[in-house]
């Protein structure tokens, strides 16, 4: 997006600027509260905003009419513009006129330093290492507010300009997102100044803290009104959890399930929640949807089963002998006269759901929202041709503030290249395109780690790779995105195997004002039976010692584990360790076991691709014969090479690759290199 883009929704926050103009200003302590403060998602915001996002997104991508620009996956290094500055380059992230606030930046390989100008000012307001900003290193912005989560950097954090910003780093070559709101022109926002580090350092730490450990962070209110329930369930059998009039607000649902088969009845028992129905509805020939439902494990924001993390707005603790697990729900759901929480049984066993629902005080007005949440599914979704997945449709007027996503993927290859393409109020052309699926959900590089964060959580991977079940969630809460007339999300399905089939089950969460519209269907019994995943076989070479498996002892550029089933068959594992972010003179020194001593013979399988570089090996410091040029216009895998007869040390070795060089051929980063594994004989 350029900063001279002027969408209708910005000529509607102009408007809606005359009337903001004596609201109080917005200053970064006022957005510090936003990050802990769910019960003000229930209300249209005010003064009114538009949350958008800069990223490096493959600027082939114009227009859905031509298919291979629209899914074009080129997404690295893009930027709006290089600008030259006091003899550097400086990559131009972000440039947009205010008033409006940062809320988000992320990437996968954070590079230079970077700056943000605000106002027009010459001099930066903030300049540090990309790598220590988004890292949590920098004084002031700690772990958790920033950090590095399953190889994703991300900062949350508010950074609020009267007139304009503009973001930029003296080094391309990377993948980025910033999120940002622009506000109605007119709204008093008081911009941000690097001393308000210091200044509010106490709200800092403290944000810090409910972060850290978000189910205490969100706690809700000590006068909160708890309404106990406790009901067992025969296979389709339907039962009311909690049911009560007035004007009022859900603040906590606490759920404990008790069935022989847990994951079957995580995902077979289905919750549903009705606020302000008249009398009759139910009965009418057309009844309203709820505005809630889904398998009760998904709405906790995980898939299948009771998979322990925990959240800002959702949660589940680990299990604990002869104790239920807990699953919490912290987030606020408001009704002007009734509400209504039913349970239905698809799950084919007998199963009991007690917990408890928190309620207090609520004064509804016309700005207050009703809360969303539901699930689709859609089994054996072929990978090609590609696909813009939906996530959420709905007309109306309100907040996006989240989603879980289920994959089953009957490979180990990549599913998730696809770029999330967010529209608002009938935007042609997304004001959110990404860079790939786990960039959206804040982690990169296909990375099966497990992380939990209060606000992105990667709950599960099976694996190995990206095989089988992954759940993944994002809250916004800080991004929150408002949309006065609709609001849509797809996600590309864009996998790496063109013979692969994925099942995929998302919920969306959202507030909507009342008679809004969405385009779920009522969820029957085929869509909660659970898929059986069989255990992936993998294929190794005897006694190989796997590259992504040794031990990294120092290193200059990143290492990765990269799955290379996509690429075909012959990895050993079918994995390697791929190093990157190289120049020559990097080193990467790796350790390796022996049992016993001797003079052994060492050989070694590598990769070789289009923008790999020239490297040296060497075992304990021996030079291991000529330098390997791992260059190829294909991704494939070297013969096993023999490196040579080296003495041994019983205990750890070392095996040190130093790139020296790169082939005129090759493109893109050009310094990268695999290694599969090693053989001693």
């Amino acid at each position: 997006m350029s900063r001279r883009f002027a969408p209708a929704w910005l000529a509607g926050l102009a408007v809606a600027g005359l009337a903001q103009a004596t609201l109080a200003a917005i200053t970064t302590e006022s957005l510090l509260d936003d990050m802990v403060n769910l019960e003000r998602l229930t209300r249209l915001p005010e003064p009114a905003y538009a949350t958008r996002q800069f990223s490096s997104y493959d600027r082939a991508s114009k227009s859905f009419s031509d298919y291979q620009g629209w899914f074009a996956n080129g997404d690295c290094g893009h930027y709006l513009r290089v600008e030259k500055k006091d003899g550097r380059d400086e990559h131009v992230m972000m440039d947009a006129d205010g008033p409006g606030a940062i809320v988000r930046i992320w990437s996968a390989n954070p590079a230079g330093t970077l700056r943000i100008y605000l106002d027009g000012g010459e001099t930066p307001v903030l300049e540090a290492a990309m790598t220590d900003l988004l890292g949590g290193k920098v004084p002031g912005l700690p772990v958790p507010i920033a950090g590095e989560r399953s190889k994703g950097w991300n900062l949350y954090f508010p950074i609020p300009y009267a007139r304009h910003c503009k973001v930029t780093s003296d080094k391309g070559g990377f993948y980025y997102h910033v999120n940002y709101r622009t506000y109605a022109s007119g709204t008093q926002v008081e911009t941000f100044k690097r001393e308000d580090l210091q200044r509010l350092s106490s709200k800092i730490e403290d944000i810090a803290r409910r972060l850290a450990s978000p189910r205490a962070g969100s706690e809700p209110p000590a006068e909160r009104v708890k309404t106990p329930f406790d009901v067992e369930l025969a296979p389709n059998a339907e039962a009311v959890l909690f049911e009560q009039e007035g004007a009022k607000a859900i603040c906590g649902f606490l759920v404990h399930l008790s069935a022989e088969d847990l994951e079957r009845a995580a995902r077979g028992i289905v919750v549903k929640m009705t606020f302000d129905r008249e009398k009759g509805d139910e009965k009418s020939k057309k009844p309203r949807p709820p505005e809630v439902e889904a398998p009760l494990g998904d709405f906790f924001g995980t898939a299948p089963g009771l998979i322990p993390y925990a959240s800002f707005p959702l949660g589940i603790t680990e299990p604990a002998e002869g104790k239920p697990q807990d699953l919490w729900c912290h987030w606020y759901m408001p009704f002007a006269r009734n509400a209504k929480i039913t349970v239905t049984n698809l799950s084919g066993q007998p199963a009991r759901v007690s917990g408890a629902v928190s309620v207090v005080p609520y004064n509804w007005d016309d700005r207050s929202l009703h809360f969303h949440a539901k699930w689709r599914i859609e089994r054996d979704v072929p990978t090609r041709p590609f696909s813009d997945w939906q996530h959420l449709q709905a007309n109306g007027a309100g907040r996006f503030v989240g989603g879980h996503l289920h994959i089953i993927n009957n490979v180990r290859a990549w599913w998730g290249e696809g770029d999330e393409k967010i529209y608002v109020d009938g935007e042609t052309f997304p004001s959110h395109l990404g860079t790939g699926t786990e960039d959206y959900y804040g982690y990169a590089w296909c990375s099966p780690e497990r992380f939990v964060h209060a606000y992105h959580n990667q709950p599960r991977c099976q694996g190995p790779g990206n095989y089988g079940h992954t759940s993944v969630n994002r809250f916004h809460i800080l991004d929150d995105i408002p949309f006065t007339r609709s609001f849509r999300f797809d996600v590309e399905n864009w996998h790496w195997d063109e013979r692969a089939r994925t099942t995929r089950a998302a919920i969306s969460y959202w507030y909507a004002r009342p008679g809004s519209t969405d385009f779920f269907g009522p969820i029957i019994a085929s869509d909660v039976k659970l898929t059986v995943v069989p255990e992936f076989q993998v294929t190794r070479v005897k006694g190989a010692i796997e590259g992504e498996q040794m031990a990294v002892l120092s290193k200059t550029g990143q290492t990765h584990s990269q799955n290379m089933a996509p690429f075909g068959e012959g990895w050993s594992g079918e994995e390697h360790l791929w190093w990157t972010d190289n120049q020559v003179g990097n080193r990467l020194v790796l350790g390796f076991e022996v049992k016993e001593a001797g003079r052994k013979r060492v050989l070694a399988r590598l990769t070789r691709a289009p923008d790999y570089g020239i490297v040296q090996i060497s075992v304990n410091g021996q030079k291991a014969g000529a330098p390997i040029d791992l260059y190829h216009s294909r991704v494939v895998g070297t013969e096993e090479l023999d490196l040579g007869a080296f003495d041994l040390k019983a205990g750890q070795n070392t095996l040190t690759l130093e790139m020296i060089g790169t082939n005129e051929k090759s493109t893109g980063q050009r310094y990268m290199a695999g290694l599969d594994y090693i053989l001693v004989k």
